[in-house]
C-alpha cells in the first residue's frame, strides 16, 4: 500500500470539536499534536473527567470562538520545543485530512505566540511521508 503524502502544513478539520477548518503545521519533531486553546477548564460530569476550552481556529484572528467540552484522556507532562515542560490535558478526536479521518491524540495549550494554532505530531502520522517542500496537497477552505 502506498504512503499518504502531506505537506509541511496542511488544512484540517477536527469534525468532533466542531472545528470546520484549522490550519496544522505537520511536525516530526514533536510525538504528540497540539491544539491552541484560549482557556481550559476542567470539571467532572457523570463521574467522567471533562474538560472545557475555548479555540481561536483562525490564525491572528480572535473573532471566531469555538468552545468545546470533551472528556479527558490523560493530564501528563509535555516538553515544547524550547524544553520548557507544561502539564496538559489530552483528549483523543478525529482528524480529517482530505477525505481521510483517523483519531489523534491532542494536548491543549495557548499557541497565540505560535504561528500555527495547531500541530501534527508524529504518532499522528504512523505510515505517512511528509513532503518538506509541500504546501496544502489537500487544498485549502473555500
Amino acid at each position: 500500500m502506498e504512503k499518504l503524502s502531506i505537506g509541511w502544513r496542511e488544512w484540517c478539520s477536527l469534525p468532533e470539536l466542531n472545528i470546520p477548518h484549522i490550519k496544522a503545521k505537520v511536525d516530526t519533531g514533536a510525538r504528540t499534536s497540539a491544539l491552541h486553546a484560549f482557556f481550559v477548564e476542567p470539571y467532572e460530569e457523570n463521574g467522567l473527567q471533562m474538560v472545557r476550552f475555548g479555540v481561536h481556529p483562525l490564525q491572528k484572528r480572535v473573532d471566531t470562538e469555538i468552545i468545546c467540552c470533551y472528556p479527558v484522556k490523560d493530564f501528563r507532562e509535555v516538553s515544547d520545543s524550547g524544553g520548557h515542560r507544561e502539564m496538559r490535558y489530552v483528549i483523543e478526536t478525529l482528524v480529517n485530512l482530505g477525505d481521510r479521518s483517523w483519531p489523534i491524540e491532542m494536548t491543549l495549550t495557548n499557541r497565540d505566540s505560535m504561528k500555527f494554532r495547531m500541530l501534527l505530531g508524529r504518532t499522528a502520522m504512523a505510515g505517512m511521508q511528509v513532503l518538506p517542500d509541500q504546501s496544502f496537497l489537500f487544498g485549502r477552505p473555500d
